[in-house]
């Protein structure tokens, strides 16, 4: 495995109705980096944003998607995503800065 540092873990925040409901919940879905550990996903949210403490994390395998153009068929790039569940006392994480 490359050696990934914390920085390079989480790619982007996923943004959907269905991640904006769970921030409520104090959940938090992320685009992370496909050969990146549960611990590696862990250690990286906790350094990037301060006061955050996360109690667990799920991660989800997205395969690519067949396409195809005139004859030419190929697949998408797979995806890894990762949904973190902070503890109660934890702040929340401010994934939109108020300008």
């Amino acid at each position: 495995m490359a050696d990934i540092k914390y920085y390079d873990v989480i790619l982007k925040p996923v943004v959907t109705e269905k991640s904006m409901e769970a921030m409520a919940e104090k959940k938090y879905t992320f685009l992370v980096h496909p050969e990146a550990t549960k611990t590696m996903i862990k250690h990286a949210v906790e350094e990037m944003f301060e006061g955050v403490k996360v109690s667990k994390v799920n991660t989800m395998n997205c395969a690519g998607k067949k396409k195809r153009r005139g004859m030419v068929i190929g697949k998408t790039a797979k995806t890894k995503k990762a949904i973190v569940t902070l503890t109660a006392e934890s702040a929340d994480i401010e994934l939109f800065a108020e300008a």
